[in-house]
């Protein structure tokens, strides 16, 4: 992976994660959607399927097929998820309940690629030890938290530490991708 490639997929594992947790920061504040947050929820989305494989090419050769099957899964989901962002804008949704409501099996089958798609990552990046087994670690903490609480009636807020700990965990492996990048400091 060239430099240049190292550090947009860096930047992009960094921001796009961080702008999610902070769209939901927002949403819990404001007790729903709002048109700011949809937007900036939608952004964050868009790139994460692209993040997603470039996570696993900075990881080759040693991170197994699983790997790209996961990034593949999860990157689709948020393909979806980016959709139903848009959905929510246009049909003037007011919460994530609605959303769910009105989109239902759908949603539920794109969030089940998630978890699919964030487990095989996360165990494939820990077999592959290229990033800190902390991030992989934290990205399978909040995927598991997110599933575990699909079934228990909690507050959203609850999700919401689920999706932190996903991103979290991706955030650590952009920022590990972009040390690399700067402490080799050569092309490949």
């Amino acid at each position: 992976m060239d430099d240049l490639t190292r550090r947009l997929i860096s930047i992009g594992a960094i921001l796009a994660p961080a702008l999610h947790t902070f769209t939901d920061v927002i949403e819990w504040l404001a007790g729903g959607f709002t048109t700011e947050q949809l937007w900036l929820n939608y952004l964050a989305f868009l790139p994460l399927p692209i993040i997603l494989v470039g996570l696993y090419a900075a990881q080759r050769p040693l991170i197994s097929y699983l790997g790209l099957v996961g990034a593949i899964l999860y990157g689709s989901a948020f393909v979806y998820f980016a959709h139903s962002t848009q959905f929510a804008l246009t049909e003037n949704i007011t919460d994530y309940s609605a959303l769910w409501h009105r989109l239902g099996s759908i949603y539920t089958a794109h969030g089940a690629l998630m978890v699919i798609g964030g487990v095989a990552f996360g165990v494939a990046s820990i077999r592959a030890g290229v990033f800190p087994r902390w991030a992989s670690a934290v990205l399978l903490a909040g995927v598991c938290l997110n599933l575990l609480l699909s079934f228990v009636p909690v507050p959203e807020i609850m999700q919401t530490l689920g999706t932190a700990l996903r991103n979290a965990g991706l955030i650590g492996m952009g920022w590990s991708l972009w040390r690399a990048g700067a402490m080799s400091g050569i092309d490949e």
